[in-house]
């Protein structure tokens, strides 16, 4: 069964068009409006409220806290600060990706662990002979994302505080309405954000007050699909889109490890013991995966090319398509692209693929299979760096 999260009694009251889907089992609204074209606009240029209550969430703590983390995740948690949040990525005793998400220390023994999925079972077997308790808070916890341009301006409006001294991917803790919220510089639209965390049965009473606030700074509600064009812009990946966790993969070609995926970066090999260190190293020691996560941009002319040959207008829909599509070059497959979206900012066509890693150094050409009216042709495309959209604002 479906449910709504703590901030449904004003989501559902502005869904005008009902257009809702299930997200880890509570409704999520797709798009509020006729398009998510306004709600894209208010994340890029104002700024917008998105419901991400539905991300699972525990609270580690206790005197080996810290071990458990640094034993199961890739980067280094010694040296993670109080108020400090990493992204992060986990993995099985193979290397391969379990899932990724945020892990933010709100004191020296208590950490606060978002995922994509349930995590609940991962972390406490990871916790055998540590001091160390794991709560999930999925549901006594509800999750804001207030994002764009404005959103240090409305938050400043709405706790009467500076905010310009909270650095990206820092955190503190303060009121909204005399109400207890903890605020993350952290988010998932690649611009300048912040992270709400509140206990949800005070949930609708923060989104009261900063709607109270946000006009004039022209808050907006977004949904899913707004939020997963700016994701690709900001060449952000999403699990079962970009990759698929281990515990879900059917078949080896089904599960990645972290250099596969864009996030090498976040492994350390100088830190202790961590799950999955071992193949990883020996991974590294073998040239690396045979696949790579990469950019791509779509040559236009040729995407109008292919409706032309069917005496069609040229029609792009502004949403995110997670289709596996083929890329080949020469005629012969080398990967295929894992999300697509035109860019209204960029005004291009750009996706996220995975390719051979013979096939990703910058500037590589390959041909995007492009299907009009069931016939398919090759689209050429270029790879590019990661991310398409990379605004100093997000971390400025």
């Amino acid at each position: 069964m479906t449910l709504g999260t703590a901030f449904h009694p004003r989501t559902f009251q502005l869904n005008q068009k009902l257009a809702w889907e299930d997200w880890s089992g509570y409704f999520a609204a797709s798009v509020y409006a006729d398009y998510h074209d306004i709600e894209y606009n208010a994340i890029r240029e104002a700024v917008a409220a998105i419901d991400v209550s539905p991300l699972f969430k525990y609270v580690v703590s206790g005197p080996d806290a810290m071990r458990l983390v640094d034993r199961i995740i890739t980067r280094n948690a010694t040296k993670q600060k109080v108020d400090q949040v990493y992204y992060a990525v986990w993995c099985d005793d193979r290397g391969k990706v379990v899932d990724d998400g945020t892990i933010t220390r709100l004191d020296e023994t208590t950490y606060r662990w978002t995922a994509a999925e349930p995590s609940l079972r991962w972390l406490e077997l990871m916790a055998q002979g540590l001091k160390v308790a794991v709560e999930d808070v999925t549901d006594s916890v509800a999750a804001l994302a207030v994002q764009g341009p404005r959103s240090r301006a409305l938050l400043e409006d709405v706790t009467g505080q500076d905010w310009k001294d909270v650095g990206y991917f820092r955190r503190r803790a303060t009121t909204i309405a005399g109400i207890d919220v903890d605020v993350t510089r952290t988010g998932y639209t690649g611009d300048l954000g912040y992270e709400l965390w509140v206990g949800a049965d005070r949930a609708v009473d923060v989104w009261d007050a900063l709607f109270d606030s946000g006009a004039a700074h022209g808050l907006r509600p977004a949904g899913t699909r707004a939020l997963d064009v700016v994701r690709v812009e900001a060449g952000l990946i999403l699990i079962d889109a970009d990759y698929t966790g281990v515990r879900q993969a059917y078949s080896d070609e089904q599960e990645y490890s972290p250099f596969e995926i864009g996030l090498g970066r976040l492994v350390n090999f100088d830190k202790a013991d961590f799950v999955g260190k071992t193949p990883l190293m020996a991974e590294q020691e073998r040239g690396g995966p045979p696949r790579r996560l990469v950019g791509l941009t779509c040559d236009y002319d040729a995407i109008e090319d292919a409706f032309a040959a069917h005496g069609l207008p040229t029609t792009l829909l502004p949403e995110t398509s997670s289709e596996r599509v083929p890329l080949r070059r020469g005629g012969r497959r080398v990967g295929c692209v894992t999300s697509a979206t035109w860019s209204p900012i960029l005004k291009q066509m750009i996706a996220l693929a995975s390719v051979d890693a013979r096939h990703a150094e910058k500037g590589t050409r390959l041909d995007v299979e492009w299907t009009v009216l069931g016939y398919r042709h090759d689209v050429g495309a270029t790879v590019v760096p990661l991310p398409f959209l990379d605004l100093p604002r997000k971390r400025s």
